[in-house]
């Protein structure tokens, strides 16, 4: 059985990893126009590097991103998001005074919370169905 091209190796392991993630502006203010969203994406891809992931898709409209990193199994999602969020907002605050008017108060540019989800392979009924067809030792 050969190896799937998309599949990383590690160390000690094989994987594919992908998960979708969506952060919403404090708020939900529409603040962002499309050089803001030009400038995160390229944030938020360096800070996909220093974990060793990488951004496959950035997308967004005013108040709200869309991401698509594949990342190694040693990463934390929420360690991930942490980063993304804590470093993008900074930056972005500080590169686009414009910004900092909407969250003067907030000192921050993104809500609280976040989505996440697993994305990627084959459906779950599919790996159900795998799982249970496997020949388990009398």
């Amino acid at each position: 059985m050969g190896i799937d091209e998309n599949v990383r190796t590690g160390r000690h392991c094989f994987f594919r990893m992908h998960v979708h993630l969506v952060f919403v502006t404090k708020y939900r203010h529409k603040v962002f126009a499309d050089r803001h969203l030009t400038r995160c994406e390229e944030i938020m891809r360096a800070v996909c590097e220093d974990f060793e992931a990488e951004l496959v898709e950035f997308n967004g409209e005013n108040s709200h991103v869309h991401l698509l990193v594949n990342f190694p199994p040693k990463v934390a999602v929420s360690k991930l998001v942490n980063s993304l969020k804590g470093v993008s907002s900074r930056r972005l605050r500080q590169e686009f005074p414009d910004l900092v008017r909407h969250y003067w108060r907030a000192q921050r540019l993104w809500s609280g919370s976040y989505f996440a989800g697993s994305v990627g392979g084959a459906p779950l009924s599919v790996v159900k169905h795998y799982i249970e067809q496997q020949n388990r030792p009398l």
